[in-house]
């Protein structure tokens, strides 16, 4: 998959990249994601730091960011970005917020951060420990004996560990440990096909959008086991998403609908989303409203449904109902999702001016109507290719701030609308360039 690497490219501009995974718990439909993150790597902005964030989330929520089962929400956050590590070229990173076998430490505050290089508590709290220990990838044994409080991770595996002074959502005191190994299912294309796609197309390897974005698994499956405090919870083949992104900041605003859990439809997936994202490295007021929606099909059949190849309009409430259509030549998708009022947890996302600030708010809970046509001669062609529901889909909004429903279009703007037609396979062409010379991230 395009973009798997590390992107930054050592200037001093305001950049962050986060990584994001979710695993679904089968039998019970409650779900934990790890959110991992860098903000100025140079260290040399107050907002500069590292994040892991784990939330675990159950039919009644709760605030956490590491998503994980019976409801908790922890986050490390520590401002100096030594510990972290992470490749160009491939997808594996890591952090030590502090290295086995030491007491090291210093004292930490209370607050709902999280983002970016090394050291940390929880709870949430910032911490600056000195950082130390591994800076590749490690078998998980020799990685939980050298790191006593940080994570790595890969496309086929994650581990982590955050120390016993990390707190839940309830004030208790626990520790959180994770290892799970991870199998590709579908990263953002056809099954069938030799690479994967740009979730944003191949424009996506020019500074023009702000911020990008790449869906590394549309569906997997993981297989291993999380701890929280006492309770050890074990998954075989659970469903697993990934998906990352890097630049200045996230958009002004957002929504976004992630399901691969539909019920009777193993190997379905979908991915929504609408944006007012800015151009030209954050221009100031150069923005345009994009999205798109993504499936795909038992089959390995991917249909894509983009500002360049289809019409695709949503109309959002600032909480508990999201509804997106596209429509092109050859498929219709009507993508339809609520929640309850309730549901939901606020959660923490890089912002432009503020760094890792509250943003945007999920839930793991929400239901889900993915309908996809075949169309043919202007009209949809019979009954639905795909009727499928879910009451387990991840449903977001962010920026704003939203006082009424969101009703737009997708607009790309010319000339990027034309050039990203373009038939150029950003993956392809990475391999074909020596990896010394290929930009970051490729």
């Amino acid at each position: 998959t395009p973009h798997s690497g590390y992107h930054f490219d050592g200037t001093p501009r305001r950049f962050f990249e986060g990584w994001y995974w979710k695993v679904q718990l089968p039998e019970t439909g409650q779900s934990f994601a790890l959110i991992y993150s860098i903000e100025d790597p140079l260290g040399n902005t107050p907002q500069a730091g590292v994040g892991l964030q784990v939330r675990r989330a159950t039919l009644s929520q709760s605030q956490s960011q590491v998503m994980g089962p019976d409801d908790g929400y922890i986050c490390q956050f520590t401002p100096n970005v030594t510990g972290f590590w992470a490749e160009r070229n491939r997808l594996a990173l890591g952090a030590t917020f502090k290295p086995a076998n030491t007491t090291a430490s210093s004292p930490s505050s209370t607050t709902s951060s999280g983002s970016s290089w090394s050291s940390g508590s929880s709870g949430s709290s910032r911490s600056g420990t000195a950082a130390g220990g591994p800076r590749r990838l490690l078998p998980a044994d020799s990685f939980f004996a050298q790191v006593e409080q940080g994570f790595q991770a890969s496309d086929s595996t994650q581990q982590g560990r955050m120390g016993s002074d990390g707190r839940d959502g309830s004030g208790a005191t626990c520790t959180k440990r994770w290892a799970y190994g991870l199998r590709l299912g579908a990263g953002w294309g056809s099954t069938s096909g030799p690479t994967q796609k740009a979730t944003a197309g191949w424009l996506s390897v020019l500074p023009i959008f702000e911020p990008h974005w790449q869906v590394m698994m549309a569906h997997g499956e993981a297989s291993g086991w999380l701890q929280w405090g006492g309770q050890r919870y074990e998954f075989q083949d659970a469903p697993a998403y990934a998906e990352k992104n890097w630049g200045g900041g996230f958009p002004s605003k957002w929504h976004w609908i992630q399901c691969n859990s539909f019920d009777g439809w193993p190997g379905l997936s979908v991915t929504a989303v609408g944006a007012r994202r800015a151009l030209l490295l954050g221009l100031q007021g150069v923005e345009e409203d994009v999205g798109l929606i993504g499936v795909h099909l038992p089959g390995g059949e991917f249909v894509e449904l983009v500002p360049w190849n289809s019409e695709l309009e949503w109309d959002v409430d600032p909480w508990g109902r999201w509804w997106l259509r596209a429509v092109n030549d050859r498929y219709e998708a009507l993508v339809e999702a609520t929640c309850a009022p309730e549901a939901g947890a606020v959660l923490r996302a890089p912002t432009t001016s503020m760094g890792l600030a509250p943003f945007c708010k999920d839930t793991f809970f929400g239901q889900c109507r993915l309908r996809l046509w075949r169309r043919a001669g202007g009209t949809k062609q019979g009954q639905p290719l795909v009727d499928a529901t879910s009451s387990t889909a991840a449903l977001e909004v962010g920026g704003g701030p939203w006082w009424s429903a969101w009703r737009a279009r997708a607009e790309m703007k010319e000339p990027f609308r034309s050039l990203v037609t373009l038939p150029l396979d950003v993956a392809g062409l990475g391999q074909l360039v020596p990896e010394p010379l290929r930009p970051p991230g490729l």
